[in-house]
């Protein structure tokens, strides 16, 4: 390779940025394949006017990209999923407290109802047959 065919391909003197129309062709063609297969690498490059490596690194970098705003997403869904079971959590932890204590109470009534029935039972006259007799 001369001088001159380097001076071509070295990103320093080569570097185009895309227009948006070129953006915009790229990106309906992300949509519709995440993965850069050659000959659509060609073809793209083709209708764009621009080398495929440089189709290649824009595909790269936008996958790369989709994938951290896909994990921002996920995040963002277990943070809500996470606060809402937390929450949950708080509300089951209160009816748990409230229902110990009714259980509590009605312990305390069926003690004092079985003291106060024993209490009766033990005061009142007994009839025996043998003072009858």
């Amino acid at each position: 390779m001369d001088f001159q065919s380097q001076k071509l391909y070295s990103p320093k003197f080569n570097k185009k940025r895309l227009n948006q129309e070129q953006v915009r062709l790229l990106e309906r063609s992300f949509i519709a394949n995440k993965k850069l297969e050659p000959e659509l690498k060609l073809q793209l490059a083709n209708q764009l006017g621009v080398l495929p490596r440089q189709v290649a690194i824009w595909y790269q970098n936008k996958r790369a990209r989709w994938k951290t705003q896909s994990l921002e997403l996920d995040y963002n869904t277990l943070q809500v999923k996470l606060d809402n079971a937390l929450s949950e959590k708080r509300r089951l932890e209160k009816d748990v407290k409230y229902l110990q204590e009714e259980l509590r109470k009605a312990q305390e009534m069926m003690f004092a109802m079985n003291s106060t029935q024993r209490d009766y039972i033990s005061s009142s006259p007994t009839t025996t047959k043998s003072s009858a007799a």
